[in-house]
């Protein structure tokens, strides 16, 4: 059986370029330390978990807020300042430290030796629900288009922001891969946009089985992602 040649790939960015749980981790502590400093009130209230509780708390509230959670964080942050009479003239601040402690990611060793090599095959472009600047990080240049939750004011699995992002790209959605580690949001939202999807699953883990997801491929690294694009190029037609 034939497939359609694929002519563009789109990732997911954090934990399918880069891990982003220590990050994270290393950013609230980064940036509950600055806060200790400029807004002492908050700190002496608040511990990294409580604020993170006061987060979530605000995104039951509203919602919408999940397709951009820098707003998230800065509106929780602005309600807490309120209450505890802090300064507003720091939330500013406190942002501009958290947003880069958080860009500070280390690839994952398969993706920079494996980007340019599929950046040689196919157009690569991005779709995320996270904050990353890839231009800060410096991996800006592998891409031609990124998009994020954020610009397109719907986040994964909305099909919306595939649609979006194969229409900016002049590609449609069935010529388009999509690769992730989500399987939820990346594998099964790609997959209902009409991309195919391969899912990054560098752990070994089943769940795909127990959630009842077929990707359309596993790859546990990057090169196997190459392999496997490699494949497609070779059995499809145009």
């Amino acid at each position: 059986m034939t497939t359609r040649r694929p002519l563009a790939l789109l990732f997911d960015l954090d934990d399918t370029l880069w891990p982003i749980g220590p990050v994270i981790v290393a950013a609230e502590e980064s940036w509950h330390a600055w806060l200790a400093v400029h807004a002492p009130r908050v700190t002496q209230a608040f511990s990294v978990a409580e604020l993170r509780v006061r987060r979530m708390a605000l995104l039951e509230r509203r919602p919408e807020l999940i397709s951009d959670l820098y707003r998230l964080r800065r509106e929780a942050l602005g309600e807490v300042f309120a209450e505890l009479g802090e300064d507003p003239v720091h939330i500013e601040g406190a942002m501009q430290h958290f947003a880069v402690q958080r860009n500070l990611v280390v690839p994952y060793a398969d993706v920079l030796p494996v980007l340019p090599l599929l950046q040689g095959m196919l157009r690569l472009g991005v779709i995320t629900n996270g904050n990353a600047d890839l231009e800060v990080i410096g991996m800006d240049h592998h891409f031609e288009y990124a998009l994020s939750s954020s610009q397109h004011g719907r986040a994964k699995p909305d099909p919306g922001i595939f649609h979006a992002a194969c229409a900016a790209m002049g590609v449609a959605p069935q010529d388009a891969v999509y690769v992730g580690d989500d399987l939820r949001l990346d594998v099964q939202g790609a997959q209902a946009a009409g991309l195919r999807a391969v899912w990054i699953n560098r752990h070994g883990s089943t769940a795909h089985l127990e959630a009842g997801v077929t990707p359309d491929a596993i790859c546990v690294t990057f090169e196997e992602l190459l392999a496997w694009i490699r494949g497609q190029m070779q059995d499809s037609r145009a």
